[in-house]
């Protein structure tokens, strides 16, 4: 009877399993959000400010660089605090620094001042995905990870959507209403800034707290000149991978044409037909490329992993490099026939974004290829980092080249350089059975 009631009267510390439903769709969701803000409404803010293509896209391309040098920092992420910690410190810097946008573009639109809060969302932005990563890692098992993988991918082209055209739209509309740009972002840029001080809140209470999920001890934070040790060893094994030349000549330059594009486009159609642009508005770019082009994108990535689980990389390697490639010619249309109308805009960019979504998915597949055997993890961290040096490079000369040649001849040479992709394509070698589905699955 006394042991009955003791336990009666024992607290139960027993934590609550939270369903992963409850935190997976939203932690993903805020972690595409910043990287759009960072990459792609950073250009057309600045652009909408008055600065010219060669200037916007100089200064908005080296915000590019965290993501670049992420894999530096990243066992700091591991030793130091927790990473659940991380992810909603890194949501609470991101929302500062979006207010910090917000409040400058209303009381004074400083191009500096704006530029070192994108830096700061940029530099946060990176750290999150990494603590974001890890976590998911380390709250689901095994089985756990496959089965929200796709949920996590979801969520992640929603919050795409969700930035590059609803924001944009919004902003578009604001820009309408209020007839002063300044005025116009810097409410777009509030309300971001609200949703990630929700996101951060609601992710503060509400992320599990798996045993896994700790700050180093003592005894392991005094061995920080072994993990440097280890690190430097990790980083130089990747280069002695066979093929390592070749491989990283793949990684930086399959997407070259695309590095041009990405940065160009969106000037393209939001400029005056005397400009040799479009003449979009704010808001019907929003729709047009960050709402029709994503469901493109996402839809072409979907129909690419799934042919290449069929039928391996090596087998649709040319149709994927022929995806990325040919459709870059709907811009040197465009660009000659600026009176296309809404409609046929939105076909063409989604054609676009289709055959770049489903060529991409070769290049994904090639990164993990390259990356298996030992320190994969650390491997695959650091082709990641050649991806984005592959799209940061280019996209930093981009609007001069754009300002010295025009628009139209900007768009002949881009869609040259294909050849590029295609001769980098011819390099690699592919195991023919990597990527199948294997027969007892």
């Amino acid at each position: 009877m006394n042991d009955i009631a003791d336990n009666l009267k024992a607290p139960v510390h027993k934590e609550k399993k939270i369903s992963p439903w409850a935190w997976i769709p939203t932690l993903y969701f805020a972690e595409g959000i910043p990287y759009v803000i960072v990459n792609t409404i950073s250009l057309i803010l600045f652009k909408r400010l008055g600065l010219s293509n060669g200037e916007a896209v100089y200064l908005t391309g080296w915000l590019y660089l965290p993501w670049v040098i992420k894999p530096i920092w990243s066992p700091l992420v591991d030793m130091l605090r927790t990473k659940r910690w991380w992810i909603w410190t890194m949501q609470l810097l991101i929302g500062a620094g979006l207010a910090g946008i917000a409040f400058t573009l209303n009381v004074n639109p400083n191009t500096q001042v704006i530029l070192a809060f994108f830096w700061l969302i940029a530099f946060s932005s990176a750290t999150h995905d990494i603590a974001a990563d890890g976590f998911y890692m380390l709250a689901l098992d095994s089985h756990e990870q496959s089965l929200y993988v796709g949920i996590r991918s979801t969520f992640y082209r929603i919050s795409t959507i969700f930035a590059q055209g609803l924001l944009i739209a919004i902003a578009g509309l604001l820009e309408t209403y209020t007839h002063k740009v300044p005025i116009a972002w810097s409410i777009t840029f509030y309300i971001t800034a609200g949703v990630f001080i929700l996101l951060f809140l609601y992710h503060k209470f509400i992320l599990p707290h798996p045993a896994e999920d700790k700050k180093e001890d003592s005894r392991v934070i005094k061995s920080i000149g072994e993990r440097i040790k280890e690190f430097l060893a990790t980083f130089s094994s990747f280069f002695m991978k066979p093929a390592a030349f070749v491989s990283i000549l793949f990684m930086l330059l399959y997407r070259l044409p695309e590095a041009l594009l990405v940065k160009i486009c969106p000037l393209f159609l939001l400029d005056s037909p005397a400009k040799g642009g479009l003449g979009l508005t704010t808001a019907q770019l929003g729709f047009a490329q960050g709402t029709v082009g994503v469901i493109g994108l996402t839809i072409g990535g979907i129909l690419g992993g799934i042919a290449a689980a069929a039928g391996g990389l090596r087998k649709w390697l040319w149709p994927m490099v022929a995806a990325i490639t040919i459709p870059d010619a709907v811009y040197i249309y465009m660009s000659f026939f600026p009176d296309v109308s809404f409609t046929l805009v939105n076909v063409l960019i989604f054609l676009e974004q289709f055959g770049y979504g489903f060529g991409f998915t070769a290049y994904m597949l090639f990164l993990i290829y390259y990356s298996r055997g030992t320190h994969k993890t650390a491997h695959y961290a650091i082709c990641t980092a050649f991806m984005a040096l592959s799209m940061m490079i280019p996209g930093l000369f981009a609007g001069f080249l754009e300002e010295a040649f025009g628009y139209r001849n900007f768009f002949i040479g881009a869609m040259l350089l294909c050849l590029v992709t295609v001769g980098v394509s011819l390099l690699i070698k592919i195991d023919p059975d990597f990527g199948k589905r294997s027969v007892d699955a």
